[in-house]
């Protein structure tokens, strides 16, 4: 199983910064989606380091682990994303900043190809856009996080790969 780690960053105007990343191409049903930082985690290495070693590579964001917490979220599933089949679980950090000024110097080869770009979304705009924006079911979990509503356990919100296919 490819684990990842992820994080719901927000900026001091509840603003959450997602990235836009391509697809393979044939993989999904539309070119593009969006997506929290984050991404795999290393063998024998603990969720929290992931998730800032991530933040750190793809958006400029250099924190301790342990003002992450413990994950909000998490979602499971198969995928095929060209370059990675199997089964897949993310699970989702929840971070607040005042603001952040996005650097993607340092992300990865892989990172780099697919990158295209990201954008600090509010609630309102999450709720009506026709993107494909992972994870789903996002905008209750961002209202309760927000309103100062930590789930306890981990929310598990649903597997985005099950439609979002190209044989739709």
């Amino acid at each position: 199983m490819r684990r990842t780690a992820r994080v719901l960053l927000v900026d001091g105007s509840d603003r959450l910064l997602l990235m836009r990343f391509r697809f393979q191409p044939g993989t999904m049903s539309r070119p593009y989606g969006w997506l929290t930082p984050g991404g795999g985690v290393q063998d024998g290495e603990m969720l929290a380091n992931a998730a800032t070693r991530e933040l750190r590579e793809e958006v400029g964001l250099d924190v301790p682990a342990a003002d992450l917490g413990e994950p909000v979220a998490y979602t499971a599933g198969y995928a095929d994303l060209g370059w990675a089949a199997g089964d897949f679980r993310d699970d989702f950090f929840f971070l607040r900043v005042d603001r952040h000024d996005v650097d993607t110097s340092r992300m990865e080869d892989l990172e780099l190809s697919v990158h295209a770009g990201e954008q600090w979304w509010s609630v309102d705009e999450l709720a009506v856009t026709d993107e494909i924006v992972y994870p789903y079911d996002l905008v209750p979990l961002l209202t309760n996080l927000l309103d100062g509503r930590r789930p306890v356990p981990p929310v598990m919100l649903p597997w985005h790969h099950a439609t979002e296919s190209t044989s739709m």
